[in-house]
């Protein structure tokens, strides 16, 4: 069978032949899928390149999740983080990893969108508590690939108000956010005022932008941070003061801050969340032209055998 691996970390995956997989013993609780379509998100890029801390060891199949037919005959959502890559024609996953596609939900969509979606998705389910009805939320880095996906999902999961910020008005514009807030060149000069009276902040870009933020809340009323992304940069410096004045809760989202468990209970609810999502335009590429396409810019790129 054929499948992308990574030899060198940092290096394209080549697109090689391998031998088929073993027959699975009876018992195994490995689901053997044919994959139809694996998407090439960010933490994808970052595991290849060896800069992610699940990166393990060479060689490395890329890929976290997919969509496939398992033998059996299922159209199935299945995810691959904890047990290893999915860009290629075959894999074996744990039952556990592995959830129903529900009618509706378009397999290449889920394929590209499951896994942005599940960073905003998993925030909001796992990472906040008692969030207040019609709960209002700003969104840093709105025009991210998953930044962009959040503004429905929180919909979805109750926010009346959602609140972008981002350079890119333009871009922002297109989102259906009910307010927006342009992140200027001196970051300092941003101004958070639009934010003053939101419940929860979802953040992608971290760095100076949200150093910034934190340094110009005027909240009167308990507010809730998640980080998520570190687009803007991996470091803050949070004085202790914005602690002590402000109803602040700060927690980070991500594999360790929730269990793989409790991430797979939440996929059957995200896939059905997503029946009420506007398809996204693909980039689809064949399995065979990994190593030609994989440094090509651009999101919502899907591999399909």
């Amino acid at each position: 069978m054929h499948t992308a691996q990574v030899s060198e970390w940092g290096q394209p995956p080549k697109y090689v032949n391998v031998p088929d997989l073993e027959p699975l013993p009876a018992g195994s609780g490995l689901v053997r899928i044919k994959v139809q379509a694996a998407g090439l998100h960010s933490v994808v890029r970052a595991r290849a390149a060896g800069t992610h801390f699940s990166s393990k060891s060479l060689p490395h199949v890329p890929g976290t999740d997919g969509v496939g037919i398992t033998v059996d005959g299922r159209s199935v959502y299945f995810t691959t983080f904890a047990t290893g890559g999915s860009v290629s024609e075959v894999v074996d996953v744990p039952e556990a990893a592995v959830t129903l596609l529900p009618s509706g939900v378009d397999p290449q969509q889920a394929a590209a969108l499951v896994n942005p979606g599940l960073s905003s998705w998993m925030a909001m389910k796992a990472r906040t508590q008692n969030l207040p009805d019609n709960f209002s939320v700003l969104i840093m880095g709105a025009t991210s690939a998953s930044g962009a996906i959040a503004i429905s999902l929180a919909r979805s999961l109750g926010a009346a108000k959602v609140i972008g910020c981002a350079r890119n008005v333009e871009a922002m514009s297109t989102l259906g956010l009910d307010e927006t807030i342009q992140l200027q060149s001196t970051v300092s000069e941003t101004d958070f005022s639009k934010a003053a009276d939101v419940d929860l902040i979802l953040d992608y870009l971290y760095g100076p932008p949200t150093e910034h933020l934190f340094k110009s809340l005027k909240v009167s009323k308990p507010l809730q941070y998640v980080h998520i992304g570190s687009l803007a940069g991996p470091e803050i410096s949070l004085p202790g003061s914005i602690l002590r004045s402000t109803d602040l809760t700060i927690r980070g989202s991500g594999p360790g801050a929730f269990s793989y468990e409790r991430l797979n209970a939440e996929v059957p609810r995200l896939l059905e969340a997503f029946k009420g999502i506007k398809s996204s335009a693909l980039k689809i590429v064949p399995l065979s032209e990994v190593e030609k396409t994989w440094s090509e810019k651009g999101d919502r790129t899907i591999f399909v055998p």
